[in-house]
């Protein structure tokens, strides 16, 4: 293809993760879309390194209501998606010390009123997650309808249904430069030059810098790096059926995987925008809080991995038009919950590029497209200003 080839587009999305892949995705079905990702493969950074797991109850208010949405397009996915299910039942233990018992009363009340969640005896506890040390846990809160995701299955079904209606993705094709004329966007990719009304800012880590690009103020999104790590299960031991155990205050998590162990440190160490790597410190301080929580020897670590997720203040995600740059719309901020909340936040970002209502089943559950604009977070930064 030339490098001074122009390609027009009804809309393009800058970055192949999940949240472009499935705003991409319903966009489809309507307009001509190309997505842009600047790696060789989509999902390189934060899609393909996530833990994924479906929590209806981890997360701000407007991530919980989100992630509700979705439930019903992961339960009965199009076929494109396949025909393996993409959730399987995997309840998550949130757990306690003595001391951290008005951690756990907090959550529970944060959570009145949720069904599917209840209070369990220590008894309950070590059947759940038979490797915690004896005393260790004082009390524990449980999330039987939770679920682990299958990511991969999810990314790709997106992709590939993103095709099946005519779409495109371009790989290696980083935009290097943005001007608006007479009503579009010009990008000038690696590749070529897309002619666009409008860009989903869906960057990840890197939305900001695409944004200062095309002229707009920063969202103030924050990378984090977060560590995870595949251990062996101890030996004759099926995790098949345990638990997914959550410290209360989030210093760690373990999660049964094909039969191993995936742990983390739940570290959220802010990050310039790259490819993430683990740190051996991160990776001592994992091993050493899993070892005190659990009965577990950590001879040998089988793989370890890092990556970034991206937050504002308030970890809502930045979902609407930019309040001064004509056309331009984020989709960004998803933070930890980017795979669990993609079917409802991908339905609301399409309604609101194409100029629809939120979706009835958001507005049925209190959800306002103003709980995530971008607009929020020029207000509140005037606010701190004057």
């Amino acid at each position: 293809m030339s490098q001074n080839s122009h390609r027009k587009f009804d809309i393009a999305i800058v970055g192949a993760g999940i949240a472009g892949a499935s705003v991409a995705y319903e966009l489809a079905a309507d307009a001509r879309v190309v997505v842009i990702e600047m790696e060789s493969h989509p999902g390189y950074h934060t899609t393909g390194r996530s833990a994924a797991v479906f929590s209806e109850f981890y997360g701000p208010a407007p991530i919980r209501v989100l992630t509700s949405q979705s439930r019903v397009f992961y339960e009965n996915p199009p076929e494109v998606f396949g025909e393996h299910p993409l959730l399987t039942p995997r309840g998550v233990l949130y757990a306690a010390r003595d001391d951290q018992m008005d951690s756990l009363e907090a959550l529970r009340c944060r959570l009145s009123g949720s069904t599917g969640l209840r209070m369990l005896d220590e008894d309950e506890i070590r059947a759940l997650s038979p490797l915690l040390r004896p005393g260790y846990v004082a009390g524990g809160l449980y999330e039987e309808q939770a679920s682990d995701i299958d990511v991969n299955a999810l990314h790709h079904g997106y992709l590939r249904g993103l095709r099946q209606r005519g779409g495109e993705v371009v790989v290696g094709s980083e935009v290097k430069a943005a001007e608006r004329k007479n009503g579009s966007w010009v990008l000038s990719t690696r590749h070529d030059t897309i002619v666009t009304p409008v860009v989903v800012n869906a960057a990840g880590a890197w939305a900001d810098e695409l944004a200062a690009i095309m002229g707009a103020d920063p969202a103030g999104l924050v990378p984090k790096r977060r560590t995870a790590l595949v251990i062996a299960a101890p030996e004759g031991a099926d995790p098949s059926r345990w638990a997914i155990t959550v410290d209360v205050d989030e210093q760690f998590y373990l999660k049964p995987d094909a039969g191993r162990l995936l742990i983390s440190p739940a570290d959220e160490t802010p990050s310039a925008p790259c490819d993430a790597q683990p740190e051996e410190m991160d990776i001592a301080i994992c091993i050493d809080r899993i070892q005190r929580a659990f009965s577990v020897d950590v001879k040998r670590v089988e793989n370890c991995w890092a990556g970034l997720r991206t937050f504002v203040g308030d970890h809502a995600p930045v979902c609407g038009y930019d309040p001064s740059v004509e056309g331009l719309f984020w989709l960004a901020g998803q933070g930890g919950y980017g795979i669990q909340t993609a079917p409802g936040l991908s339905q609301l970002a399409a309604r609101l590029v194409t100029g629809r209502p939120v979706p009835e089943g958001l507005e049925q559950r209190g959800f306002r497209a103003t709980d995530v604009s971008p607009l929020r977070l020029r207000r509140r930064s005037q606010a701190g200003e004057s």
